[in-house]
């Protein structure tokens, strides 16, 4: 491999361990990752918890979407980076509901504060995320 190559990898990893940028547990012992999608912020499940109420989108209000797997799926988007440890005015999507809601997030060092909300941010609730390390990915 190239010495560019392994510079580039390097600076994704590093990238990945700071900010908000890398995978997070949520309360539910599931992992996501936030990573950067074009130039906004997207988030995605990469592991489902073992105690997960189940796999696959149950609660989507679009009953064609109702099988599809949970892993894998996108649940925020078009966060917009205000700062390495901030991004705003994104959508997420919340699988045990089947809700979206505008969101906004923002890391102090190994937690992520997730703040989900409807109309205006003190309408709603915020989600304390930990930093993790993935050790194992979700088959789609």
């Amino acid at each position: 491999m190239s010495g560019a190559c392994l510079q580039l990898f390097a600076g994704i990893a590093g990238a990945q361990q700071s900010g908000m940028l890398g995978y997070w547990k949520e309360p539910g012992g599931s992992i996501v990752q936030v990573a950067t999608c074009g130039k906004d912020i997207c988030v995605n499940i990469v592991s489902i918890s073992p105690t997960a109420p189940g796999r696959v989108d149950n609660n989507n209000p679009d009953a064609s979407l109702r099988g599809r797997s949970l892993c894998g799926l996108r649940i925020g988007e078009g966060f917009e980076p205000v700062s390495p440890t901030k991004a705003e005015e994104g959508k997420l999507y919340d699988p045990k509901s089947g809700r979206t809601y505008r969101g906004r997030m923002e890391s102090h060092g190994d937690e992520l504060n997730l703040r989900g909300y409807v109309g205006i941010s003190i309408l709603g609730r915020t989600e304390k995320w930990s930093r993790t390390s993935v050790t194992k990915v979700c088959a789609r």
